[in-house]
């Protein structure tokens, strides 16, 4: 079997952007704007108003279609323009064989310095497509091909972000879905620290039975600031620093103890290395539309040595995205927890098979099986993917 193409499209779809804020992948206010991508009101990163990811479609010279996800919150032309003319000229002709595919993708630019970023977003989501297809040739859904004993049938979740105009309006989010059997929240830090306090210990005294983690976006106020959520024993800290940061990041950690989370900013394990080294870690996060499913096995493979669990983060995601997620942490013996994100979830059941992705008790169900495989072609007629000018549009 030898790969016979690879087409990526972009992907935009219209979103209410203040409806998702204080959720995952809409943390934060924008700045007035007519503009697509607009400033977040506190700190300097571009955001885009609309639902926007780059989809990437493989396919054998014996007819099976794999279909993958990158990353790509902002200017999803990029990745896919990588995959067009990088990428697909690496591998089409080649055997099917996913690592050495992995290998020879990454290949094509480490010498010139493209070791992260775009160019690791549009490998991960080749990378997905390559293991879409291994589950068609297998017959078996992705967990039990990844090579690990006695797959999850739930994945347990964290509900990420409590959106709400007001504390009380963020409460009532919290009761609703602690009701729906979810027990840890992830509240994320925008601009007034002792609101961020307030809230804490708002949900702490009103449910004892549920765990809070923070994520900082990269703009932690101060190391007292760690130590705040430290004495409140959050369950992780996450993102607080510029992702470059190694030294402050052992700093914070060395002087206050919080419980530090990282992945989603670092593609592979030669950058994640280094963090593993200075032993300050307790989740690692890696994001499956940059990592991909293959790098994410060998994230998980250095976890497990150092002791530290795996937890998939998801932010903004199409089906196959979401999918990979979930099937990976369900394999992975260290993945304590996959990321849930409502309207991210609502977002990608538009384009599948119901029932769809669907969660039960707090923890996400096997994958229907109408997720995954040949199925995403239902994803690509819904988005009205046109293989010959590589968009796609809703």
């Amino acid at each position: 079997m030898r790969i016979a193409s690879v087409t990526a499209f972009p992907v935009r779809i219209p979103r209410d952007h203040q409806a998702a804020q204080g959720s995952a992948g809409s943390p934060h206010r924008l700045t007035d704007g007519a503009g697509e991508y607009r400033w977040s009101a506190h700190y300097p990163a571009l955001y885009s108003t609309q639902f926007e990811t780059c989809l990437v479609r493989v396919s054998l010279d014996n007819g099976l279609i794999g279909w993958g996800e990158a990353q790509a919150p902002l200017a999803p032309e990029v990745p896919a323009q990588i995959v067009q003319s990088l990428l697909s000229p690496a591998i089409v002709g080649e055997d099917f064989d996913i690592a050495t595919l992995w290998q020879r993708m990454y290949s094509t630019m480490r010498v010139r310095g493209q070791t992260g970023g775009f160019m690791l977003d549009a490998i991960a989501g080749v990378d997905l497509a390559l293991w879409d297809i291994a589950t068609q040739i297998e017959q078996k859904p992705l967990r039990e091909i990844l090579g690990y004993s006695q797959p999850k049938s739930l994945v347990p979740a964290y509900v990420s972000g409590t959106p709400g105009r007001t504390l009380e309006d963020k409460l009532r989010f919290v009761q609703k879905y602690r009701e729906a059997g979810f027990h840890i929240f992830k509240l994320y830090f925008e601009s007034d620290w002792d609101d961020l306090l307030a809230q804490i210990d708002a949900m702490q005294e009103r449910f004892d039975d549920i765990e809070i983690a923070v994520d900082a976006l990269w703009h932690l106020p101060s190391i007292d600031c760690a130590a705040d959520l430290a004495e409140r024993r959050v369950l992780w800290l996450e993102c607080p620093l510029p992702p470059e940061d190694l030294k402050g990041h052992v700093e914070l950690v060395n002087e206050t103890g919080v419980r530090l989370a990282l992945g989603e900013s670092y593609r592979t394990r030669y950058e994640a290395e280094p963090f593993f080294e200075k032993e300050i870690l307790s989740y690692w996060q890696p994001d499956l539309g940059r990592s991909g499913i293959s790098e994410t096995l060998v994230l998980a493979k250095m976890a497990k040595q150092a002791g530290i669990a795996i937890v998939p983060h998801v932010s903004i995601a199409m089906p196959p995205q979401l999918h990979a997620a979930i099937e990976t942490a369900a394999a992975i013996p260290n993945a304590t927890l996959c990321e849930f994100n409502p309207s991210v979830v609502e977002m990608a059941n538009r384009y599948v098979l119901q029932p769809g992705f669907q969660l039960v008790e707090g923890a996400y169900l096997r994958s229907a099986s109408s997720l995954g495989g040949a199925s995403w072609d239902r994803l690509a007629a819904s988005l009205r993917i046109n293989s010959g000018n590589g968009n796609a549009q809703v």
